[in-house]
């Protein structure tokens, strides 16, 4: 027959409180590990509102925010795509970037046009001694022409003593006639070139003041 001995009635106590104490941590760790655990939510591709306490299969394509208990955005997880789906994200992602570096290069050219030119009267200056410069250089060339001219009647005048036969004409004579008609050569297609300045010069000036005009009208 099994013998009962009986247990001091203060150890009792003792034991019935370390089990509460257990218990209660227990608890507390269980507690602790729910909190830890997120929870999953998306709108899919039928329109419905789906939660989880892990990421959500009917989701992979598009956005799932992990929530805490208390309903905070504790992350975002970007979708989860093929190679050749992030490939084309990729690309995609690099012709946006490329158009916002167009954009914000086009406004800092354009703050830089507004503090070159506050007004038309600065930008209506700036084109009038930029063509003058051309100008001045087209006087220049158009002396110098004039030159190789009065320089080609004198070669004239001595060949006329050869009957104007080149073939009969002296070895200096022939470089004399053949560097004049280069050098005037030389001189037209630089008119030319100058001329052709002027019309880049003043289409760019039309080009900016046609965009100033704009930008002055926002300030």
């Amino acid at each position: 027959m099994p013998v009962f001995i009986p247990i001091p009635v203060a150890q009792a106590l003792r034991l019935a409180t370390l089990g509460c104490a257990l218990v209660a941590l227990s608890s507390a760790a269980l507690a602790q590990d729910k909190s830890k655990a997120g929870i999953y939510s998306c709108i899919d591709g039928k329109g419905r509102r789906i939660t989880s306490d892990r990421p959500i299969v009917d989701c992979l394509d598009r956005e799932q925010r992990e929530l805490s208990n208390s309903g905070v955005v504790k992350r975002v997880l970007p979708p989860s795509y093929t190679a050749d789906e992030r490939a084309r994200l990729d690309a995609q992602k690099k012709v946006e970037e490329a158009e916002r570096s167009r954009v914000a290069e086009e406004k800092r050219r354009d703050r830089a046009l507004l503090i070159r030119y506050p007004n038309q009267a600065v930008h209506d200056k700036e084109r009038t001694d930029a063509l003058a410069q051309i100008d001045d250089v087209i006087g220049a060339v158009k002396k110098r022409g004039e030159e190789l001219v009065k320089q080609r009647r004198d070669i004239d005048i001595e060949l006329e003593f050869y009957q104007n036969d080149v073939t009969k004409v002296p070895s200096w004579l022939k470089r004399k006639i053949e560097d004049n008609a280069e050098q005037i050569q030389i001189q037209t297609r630089f008119l030319n070139d100058q001329g052709k300045e002027k019309q880049r010069v003043n289409t760019r000036f039309d080009e900016e003041l046609a965009k100033l005009k704009m930008l002055w009208s926002t300030r």
